[in-house]
């Protein structure tokens, strides 16, 4: 794990200057630095740097950037490279590669190898998590790449023939030429959702690499390629059915098995985290059965008996023996943490629970350097409580359509007998759109973020992309979109940005690439099961632990938004909608915002299926303005 930043210029940045990008993520990396710069063709510099967080190899020979040893006929430094992740089967991959002059044991040198060997159809081959930049002097050109599922996070800065890339967008605007614009089409989408997709960010000229893509510069030109895509993986593997219960649990048991022992090679200390529910208990109990030693567990609990799950963890962690430590935090621990979101978090993300996920990271560092985690089992095992939604929307849709027809065609008066029916019997009527259907949300919610917004061109709130999806389950529609959307987006980049905030490495072992793609054989009712939620994964996981210990609601780990905002955040909710900071800044419609903000902190809500709950917009209009005045003031 680490940070990775660099340039394509004709610009001269010196060396220096790069060092200074790349230490805004000294806590990516505090172990060691590099920074390189060299001369290319036609006028270019392209400048490479590292912060290296070490975990394979601890020695010298894994300084980046690193570069190529002579092979089958290319001289010595024709490649190098700065790279950011965990190849999990450079083991295997090496075998391939017996001939290549290896000087270290490193995953970074077999990328370099595996790269001279087949070219960019290396990406193919890696199971792991990466995000890499490898310069290509044979061949003149920079190739960047991201992991299948964007684990890894890579951002780049495009304009007048030039690209800026990093880790964070800390380097990038550390850079003295980049111009800090707001990229306004995004804002009403990111108040809606709380984070950004791929490939867009908060700057303009600023982007995300999408996860399984291949951007090539060469000559001042760019090309992408996807390596990777969901729709298509999904597509070609659902054809293949596993129709066999039995059968389909034992190989998902095996492959999981394989991808805890893959994420359990390391050279530093490793542990789990460990929250009390299906996932994390799952994957804890398969490294506690590889493990030679009691597996060290992670936990943290809330003094609120509602939302606390601590002592479930407790639970589990006892029946498997693990090497356990708990920590109860205060409401004051969690505050104390609001401040310093935009240090870390250097793009605005709404999504509360990184703080708690801040929280259990230092807890985890003070024990280990890498933790593994049960992310993307609800992504890609029907977890969430909206696919239940979905369904119940899905056999409802005919009723809908046929009452949109009434209230549009009839003489209702759609603001007046319309406006009194339920709100949930609203969301279905007005779910009409075939690029949105299993997007179910309060129109009242993105008609408030896109009103707030002084900028009318902006995107919609909603994605409009379910087309890609070939399938007629909503639920599995839902599903393959939150991969391409909120896990990458949201879950990833906040177990990211928290992880990384302590210097410390998660791993995903439901998010291996075998893992995933096997996911896509398995029929989905063996994952929803007559109402039942992940059905399989739960079934593995009581072959580890008793069905007592895990069969229960789920609480979730509750951040009192409401109580803060209302009490000790309300002044500086208020001061971000006063007219005159409003009109400096020149991105929000002063009314409307007013409107909201009051409404929501004198009026209050009932309930969030209401319409009338503006918790979660407003949560992320003072996210929004922290992290603004944090970099523009």
């Amino acid at each position: 794990m680490c940070g990775i930043s660099g340039f394509i210029s004709k610009n001269r940045i010196t060396s220096d200057q790069l060092k200074r990008m790349n230490d805004t993520m000294i806590h990516r990396g505090p172990d060691d630095s590099g920074v390189e710069i060299y001369e290319g063709k036609n006028g270019y510099c392209i400048g490479l740097a590292q912060r290296r967080l070490s975990i394979l190899d601890l020695s010298e020979l894994g300084h980046q950037p690193m570069h190529s040893q002579a092979y089958e006929g290319s001289e010595a430094s024709r490649v190098s490279v700065v790279y950011n992740g965990e190849i999990y089967n450079y083991r295997e991959l090496k075998e391939e590669i017996k001939d290549y002059p290896f000087k270290s044991s490193c995953d970074t040198e077999l990328l370099i190898a595996a790269y001279l060997k087949w070219g960019k159809a290396c990406f193919e081959r890696f199971n792991g998590m990466f995000a890499v930049a490898i310069y290509d002097r044979e061949n003149d050109e920079v190739i960047f790449a991201r992991d299948r599922i964007g684990k890894k996070p890579f951002y780049y800065y495009l304009k007048d023939d030039e690209l800026i890339f990093a880790s964070e967008l800390k380097p990038i605007m550390a850079y003295d030429r980049f111009e800090k614009k707001i990229n306004e089409k995004i804002l009403p989408r990111y108040i809606s959702q709380q984070y950004i997709a791929e490939p867009d960010t908060i700057f303009e000229n600023v982007y995300k690499l999408e996860p399984g893509t291949i951007l090539t510069f060469k000559e001042g030109r760019i090309d992408k390629e996807k390596f990777w895509d969901i729709s298509k993986v999904y597509k070609k593997n659902s054809e293949r059915l596993i129709t066999d219960y039995a059968e389909a649990k034992d190989m998902l048991k095996d492959l999981l098995i394989e991808s805890v022992k893959r994420r359990m090679i390391s050279d530093v200390p490793l542990g789990t985290f460990l929250s009390g529910g299906y996932d994390s208990s799952l994957i804890t109990a398969i490294a506690a059965s590889i493990s030679d030693i009691p597996v060290k567990t992670f936990t943290i609990g809330f003094g609120d008996k509602e939302y606390n799950e601590a002592e479930y963890a407790s639970e589990v962690a006892g029946y498997l023996k693990t090497d356990h430590t708990e920590k109860y935090i205060t409401e004051k621990d969690m505050f104390d943490l609001v401040e310093s979101l935009p240090v870390y978090f250097d793009e605005p993300m709404a999504d509360s629970s990184q703080i708690p996920t801040m929280l259990v990271s230092g807890l985890a560092k003070e024990r280990v350097t890498v933790a593994l985690s049960g992310d993307g089992g609800d992504e890609f095992y029907c977890g969430y409580n909206i696919y239940k939604h979905v369904l119940q929307a899905q056999k409802l849709d005919g009723i809908g359509r046929m009452a949109d027809n009434v209230f549009r065609f009839s003489h209702f008066d759609r603001s007046g007998a319309y406006e009194k029916l339920p709100f949930k019997v609203r969301l279905i009527i007005e779910n009409r759109s075939a690029l949105t259907k299993t997007q179910l949300s309060s129109m009242e919610y993105a008609k408030a973020a896109t009103q707030m917004v002084l900028n009318k061109d902006a995107l919609p709130c909603k994605y409009e992309t379910e087309n890609r999806y070939e399938t007629d389950n909503w639920q599995i529609k839902r599903m393959l979109l939150d991969m391409d959307t909120y896990l990458p987006a949201d879950i990833l980049f906040k177990v990211d940005r928290a992880s990384m905030k302590y210097s410390l490495e998660s791993r995903c072992p439901i998010l291996d690439k075998d893992v995933m793609e096997f996911s896509f054989r398995i029929p989905h009712e063996f994952k929803y099961m007559s109402g039942d939620k992940k059905h399989i994964l739960k079934d593995i996981a009581h072959d580890y632990i008793p069905e007592k210990l895990l069969n229960r609601p789920k609480r979730g780990f509750r951040v009192p938004l409401d109580k803060w905002m209302r009490g000790p955040l309300k002044e500086k909710l208020t001061d971000y909608s006063e007219t005159g900071f409003l009109q400096s800044q020149g991105l929000f419609e002063q009314q409307k915002v007013g409107e909201i903000v009051n409404r929501y902190l004198t009026v209050g809500d009932s309930g969030p299926l209401s319409g009338n709950n503006f918790s979660k917009i407003c949560w992320a209009y003072l996210v929004f303005q922290q992290w603004y005045e944090y970099y523009f003031k």
